[in-house]
């Protein structure tokens, strides 16, 4: 049997929300071990003079308790 805890987590990119989220994954795994998937629950953007400055994610992430 396995147990998952969801861990919710804020990523930010100055080039997509593609990258954002593989920058906060990135980053959630050097602490968290077994992770099984996120849910990108939030798009957010930051925006100066009328263009896009920022990309910003909220992610739920999901992984695996150790035994």
């Amino acid at each position: 049997m396995s147990v998952a805890k969801v861990s919710e987590i804020s990523a930010t990119s100055s080039k997509s929300f593609e990258d954002a989220i593989v920058q906060g994954l990135a980053r959630a795994s050097k602490t968290l071990r077994h992770i099984k998937g996120a849910w990108v629950k939030e798009h957010q953007v930051r925006c100066d003079d009328g263009k896009i400055v920022e990309y910003q994610v909220n992610m739920m992430v999901t992984f695996v308790i150790d035994d």
